[in-house]
């Protein structure tokens, strides 16, 4: 198995899609964390997620998908760059995980969870501006929460398939996109619900078990299909020192001071991939001269 993603489209016909297979850069991912096994697959039906819809937006940055719940999971994050780099991250309440909790006991208990999605510009300039859209939790699963998604806020009809384990993270995307005005060219107009009734039979195991290739003629073999890309989903942390440089200079002198005071050092871990930052007096002296966090101190990982 490999990690991969492949885009198509049905010929003559106002519907595209994609498959996508996240495993060697998932398994790196979830070795990273500890967190329940439920826990592990509703990040990972968001990464495939977001590595689905990140092909499919011309934008030169990372789009960032968050649902912040009121549950015991209080926050899912995944991360996606242009080049399919991809990271996640969770973060858990005190109260115990229950395995057979649904979605809606886990992040919307109170009714009070949201889902966003950032798009954050490597290069901002115009067309490449940062964009937020946010929206309440409203599903049962998370294919259903993105779907809405979607709906509300692209105004494009969406069909998702996904399933994740602790091996690998799996999805299939399907979206209806507006027809061409005034244009003389017939299209197939039963495409869409032929492609999402075909996407409908798919299942978890299935996506889970088999390559993208091999799930596109399984599903779509009987209709016109053209290939339009290939990609390698891969995993990489964007962390660094500069960063976390920049990160304390917003904190403050007098709140960093205070740290070094107490602890002797300032040390910051990385929520996705445990990469430790220390920052002691001398550093933080020069940090705060000079606004450059390229101090003598390194890196230590955990």
């Amino acid at each position: 198995m490999s990690d991969r993603l492949i885009k198509f489209l049905f010929h003559a016909a106002p519907v595209r899609g994609g498959l996508v297979r996240v495993d060697g850069a998932w398994r790196q991912m979830v070795e990273l964390h500890d967190f329940p096994p439920v826990v592990t697959r509703l990040l990972g039906e968001m990464v495939a997620a977001a590595a689905l819809l990140a092909t499919n937006i011309k934008f030169n940055g990372a789009l960032i998908m968050q649902v912040h719940g009121d549950g015991p999971v209080k926050l899912l994050v995944v991360e996606c760059q242009p080049d399919l780099a991809l990271r996640a991250t969770a973060k858990l309440g005190e109260e115990s995980v229950d395995e057979q909790a649904s979605l809606q006991q886990l992040i919307n208990r109170g009714g009070r969870g949201r889902f966003a999605i950032t798009l954050d510009p490597r290069d901002p300039r115009p067309g490449q501006q940062p964009y937020q859209g946010i929206v309440p939790l409203d599903g049962h699963t998370m294919a259903g929460i993105l779907e809405t998604y979607m709906r509300q806020s692209e105004q494009l009809e969406t069909r998702l398939v996904l399933a994740a384990d602790e091996h690998a993270s799996a999805g299939l995307l399907l979206q209806r996109l507006p027809e061409d005005g005034g244009t003389s060219v017939k299209t197939d107009a039963d495409a869409w619900d032929r492609a999402t009734s075909l996407g409908a039979t798919l299942s978890g195991g299935e996506l889970l078990e088999f390559e993208p290739d091999t799930l596109l003629l399984r599903l779509f073999g009987q209709e016109r299909i053209q290939p339009q890309a290939s990609y390698t989903p891969r995993f990489a942390c964007t962390c660094s020192r500069d960063r976390i440089g920049r990160m304390l200079i917003s904190l403050g002198r007098e709140e960093v001071d205070s740290i070094i005071d107490e602890m002797r050092v300032v040390t910051v871990t990385c929520d996705f991939c445990s990469r430790s930052y220390s920052f002691d007096a001398v550093d933080v002296a020069q940090l705060f001269a000079s606004g450059n966090t390229e101090t003598t101190a390194h890196a230590t990982r955990h």
